[in-house]
């Protein structure tokens, strides 16, 4: 059985103006399932599951990977916020903390992590700059092994800490795809971190992540990934893998807004104490008096007075993409840049990412003439794509085959003029 009935080809998804407004079925409570579990959603609960997002009435939306779509419920998050300033009590902080830990709670979970073994900030760059200070990089362990396919913030931020005597191994790709024989060899006994994404923002590869967190700790380093690009389109289970430190955030793939969170192995909280901290880090910090040490669990990794809005928000989201299960998210999407794949290869567009199902993540990147101009008139055309270099195509969950094929209809229209 197809993840969905509009999947298969020929059922055509309601209109979401008419859609059941109930909460999408599942065959399962969620887990972070592999793909090839046997969950699925039919018709009507894809269509219920569209009626969520209000976006989705204004265009094709296939900017998932840059700006996911928030779903209606943030509207009664905000209004509810507003309705907090508006009587202002300083009671409101201990409801807050529990949303901003259900929150954390949430995300640990959908990543098959125990509770307590997240914390949210900000942005990635704030928790990547925390862990980032709880290490001596005086040598000979002093190096960080990533790749050229990373988002720019984590090498601007690992060369920030040249300073300490940290040294950054950039492997290059040569191409679209991570060269994992290279990263392999770059790791040895003199590398502390292997700091890689799980999937390229850029290109839409994945890296084989096993396979390098095996090789890093065969030498004694610890493996942090920057899974923003994945996680909330693709399944990801830190325990299983034995990460160490896995970041990413709301805005994209989970269907939130403004802010991040980062992952720490629970074994291994104990051995790091961030340079880079703030109050709610220490051990008596909700005591309002001094701190003696550090908080445990992941809330050591945690800074200043939090902003609690965006988690709040963010938590509507992440309650819809947990009711459809990761395995089940994971297959609609690989079907839907498959049919991205197959409309390019007839119509003689150059594809930038893997083919391969299991080396594509949520993204497909095309390589088009004058490509940025092109991505002006679709937007134009309510459209919605990015342009990082490539034309990136980015459906999600609630997206349909027949939104794809519109898209590339449109796409291949443009490519004519």
């Amino acid at each position: 059985m197809p993840v969905f009935t509009s999947v298969a080809g020929e059922t055509r998804t309601p209109s979401p103006h008419r859609a059941d407004r109930r909460q999408p079925r599942v065959s399962a409570p969620h887990r972070n399932l592999d793909p090839d579990t046997p969950e699925c959603l039919d018709t009507s609960a894809h269509a219920a599951l569209r009626a969520e997002f209000p976006l989705l009435s204004t265009g094709v939306y296939l900017n998932n990977n840059s700006t996911g779509a928030v779903p209606r419920g943030a509207e009664r998050v905000l209004t509810g916020y507003w309705r907090t300033l508006r009587s202002w009590r300083d009671e409101v902080w201990q409801d807050w903390h529990v949303g901003l830990d259900r929150y954390a709670d949430s995300v640990a979970a959908f990543i098959g992590a125990p509770a307590g073994s997240v914390v949210t900030d900000a942005n990635l760059s704030t928790l990547l700059a925390r862990v980032a200070s709880c290490f001596d990089y005086r040598p000979p362990r002093n190096r960080i092994v990533t790749t050229d396919l990373e988002y720019p913030t984590v090498p601007f931020i690992w060369n920030a800490f040249r300073r300490y005597g940290a040294r950054l191994d950039v492997v290059g790709s040569g191409g679209p795809r991570f060269d994992e024989d290279a990263v392999e060899a770059r790791i040895d006994e003199r590398t502390l971190l292997v700091c890689v994404p799980h999937a390229s923002f850029s290109s839409g590869a994945t890296i084989d992540l096993p396979r390098l967190v095996r090789r890093a700790h065969d030498v004694g380093a610890l493996v942090v990934v920057d899974a923003f690009q994945s996680i909330g389109v693709m399944p990801l289970d830190v325990t299983t893998l034995g990460v160490d430190v896995v970041l990413g955030g709301a805005h994209k793939w989970l269907c939130g807004v403004g802010t991040a969170f980062c992952y720490v192995r629970p074994d291994l909280v104990p051995e790091l104490e961030p340079a880079a901290t703030g109050w709610q880090a220490g051990d008596r910090a909700f005591t309002f008096q001094p701190s003696t040490g550090w908080a445990d669990r992941a809330r050591r990794f945690a800074g200043g007075t939090p902003f609690p809005l965006t988690s709040l928000i963010s938590q509507v989201g992440l309650d819809l993409l947990a009711r459809v299960g990761a395995g089940a998210i994971r297959r609609h999407s690989l079907a839907c840049t498959g049919r991205i794949l197959e409309r390019a290869a007839a119509a003689g567009i150059d594809v930038v990412s893997p083919t391969e199902p299991h080396r594509r993540g949520g993204v497909v990147c095309l390589d088009v003439a004058d490509g940025e101009a092109v991505k002006r008139r679709l937007v134009a055309r309510d459209m919605v794509c990015s342009w990082r270099g490539y034309l990136r195509v980015g459906p999600h969950v609630y997206n349909t085959l027949d939104e794809i094929d519109t898209f590339m209809d449109a796409l291949e229209e443009e490519l004519k003029r």
